[in-house]
């Protein structure tokens, strides 16, 4: 087994409840190992940073933060039919090993959230792709 992390690190899943492969992530030497830096006190903190946003701006920070420090991929886009509310957007996370099942949800009904809470960033969203005439 390679050397273990200097940094704390995410306890493993149940047997069975996830296929996170946090243990492979484990074992290769050469894989990059941040995400496993989200402790589950750690996810609380974010969704809830995710949930507090109010700003467009905020949002475009948290999501680039998030794959600076845990190379999480995050995309929200418009969906391919009307966006009628949040759930009109599409909101993903790239597939990574350590990403625990949980966590993929978690992460995007927190933005969600933060969208039905704050409308204006779900405008802020469909004006960068140029639904206003700004694109």
């Amino acid at each position: 087994m390679s050397e273990a992390p200097v940094f704390p690190i995410r306890n493993p899943c149940p047997p069975g409840a996830c296929q996170c492969d946090r243990d492979r992530l484990l074992d290769d030497p050469h894989a990059d190992k941040r995400i496993l830096q989200l402790t589950k006190e750690e996810e609380k903190r974010l969704l809830a940073r995710i949930e507090a946003v109010s700003t467009y701006h905020d949002l475009k920070r948290i999501v680039h933060r998030m794959d600076q420090l845990l190379g999480l991929d995050v995309r929200i886009e418009p969906g391919p039919n009307e966006v009628r509310s949040a759930r009109g957007f599409q909101i993903q996370l790239t597939e990574r090993p350590g990403l625990c099942r949980k966590t993929r949800q978690a992460i995007p009904a927190a933005i969600r959230r933060c969208l039905e809470s704050h409308p204006e960033l779900a405008y802020a969203i469909l004006d960068e792709r140029g639904l206003f005439g700004a694109g």
